[in-house]
């Protein structure tokens, strides 16, 4: 008997006994019913008998064995559901996969007490583990898909329910620092206050990070300003908060449009914020904004060791830094600092690029005057 005639004749006997073992395998405490337990394990067997019956070129055949197979662009099957919702239903990773392993051992030990192996039985072997390993990639995929998402919204809960007491801490701070102004602890007060808006910083970012991983973006409100000003007003603050810095700004007359105001100032101290951390100490931060052919073009460089390509392109995503030690300001952040950048320039249908030469590091962002 051929393997994918066994397998459908015997689909009921098979999802029992995986059933059994998705028991043993459900987290403790969690009670799941026979539905859950069994949930799509017949429909994956299906799936496994329709492939096996399926003419497979070479060139196919080799690309499913090696996972190269989209999993997550092609349209729903019953794999990748059952692990979205074994992810679900706390289920861990380890747990899944061990489901997999018996229902394939099962599969092949139950026909083979069945029947005499022959000829075709081994290509059937080897399409079954095919099929089964396919099935597990799909699983595995949407697994860690649903589990990453439930991790951004923790996320996401937790720093909004961190805003209020980490508010309550900085105008609390802020009120003392007031009433010690010139007093023996006058320092000590703004050195919490400078650290409550730092924290209150990085808790902005890692917001913006989670929506941002679940799909919503970066939120941006847009409003006709001038943008030539808005940064100026930033310039101003940033030399303040960087006291050792050099910060020449130049800008092309008046650059109006619709953008959102906070969140380009946001660009820019995050662009000087970087260039001042990694560029050669006492060098110049120098800032440009001009207006472009239908748009604007905001460039902050630095001198400092070049970067490779590689390198650059790998610093806008989240959670990275660079290969070079920061040379001045905070040392520890979360690396998402031009990741946030990327994602509010994207947010204005525009773009920021970095390149690295004689010397000199230069992140570029063009965005267009109107939404």
């Amino acid at each position: 008997m051929r393997l994918a005639d066994f397998i459908e004749q015997n689909v009921c006997l098979i999802a029992d006994g995986a059933q059994a073992f998705a028991a043993t395998q459900a987290p403790h405490g969690v009670h799941l019913d026979e539905t859950a337990l069994r949930d799509h394990i017949p429909e994956i067997l299906l799936a496994v008998v329709a492939d096996l019956r399926t003419k497979q070129s070479t060139e196919a055949q080799l690309l499913e064995s090696e996972g190269r197979v989209s999993v997550l662009d092609g349209p729903r099957t019953p794999a990748s559901t059952h692990g979205m919702l074994r992810a679900k239903g706390g289920f861990d990773i380890n747990q899944m996969v061990a489901e997999y392993r018996a229902l394939r051992a099962a599969v092949l030990r139950l026909w083979i007490d069945a029947h005499e192996p022959s000829k075709q039985s081994f290509d059937d072997m080897i399409r079954f583990n095919e099929a089964i390993d396919q099935a597990i990639s799909e699983s595995v995929s949407y697994f860690s898909k649903e589990a990453e998402s439930w991790r951004q919204v923790f996320l996401g809960v937790l720093g909004h329910d961190l805003r209020a007491p980490l508010s309550v801490i900085v105008t609390t701070s802020d009120l003392l620092s007031r009433m010690t102004r010139d007093g023996p602890y006058s320092e000590q007060t703004q050195r919490i206050v400078r650290s409550g808006m730092r924290m209150s910083k990085l808790l902005d970012d890692l917001l913006d990070y989670s929506r941002t991983q679940l799909g919503v973006g970066v939120r941006i409100v847009r409003s006709e300003c001038c943008l030539s000003e808005v940064l100026s007003e930033e310039i101003d603050l940033l030399r303040t908060a960087l006291p050792e810095a050099t910060i020449r700004f130049y800008r092309s007359g008046p650059v109006r449009g619709s953008f959102d105001a906070s969140r380009m100032r946001e660009v820019l101290a995050n662009l000087v914020g970087n260039a001042y951390k990694y560029g050669e100490g006492g060098s110049a931060i120098l800032v440009s904004l001009a207006r472009t052919a239908g748009g604007v073009e905001l460039v902050v460089r630095n001198r400092g060791a070049p970067l490779p390509s590689s390198s650059l392109d790998e610093l806008f995503n989240p959670l990275r830094r660079g290969l070079q030690p920061a040379t001045s300001g905070e040392r520890t952040s979360l690396g998402l600092g031009l990741f946030i950048v990327r994602e509010i320039v994207k947010a204005h249908r525009g773009e920021v690029v970095g390149e690295s030469a004689r010397g000199k590091t230069t992140f570029t962002v063009r965005i267009p005057l109107q939404a």
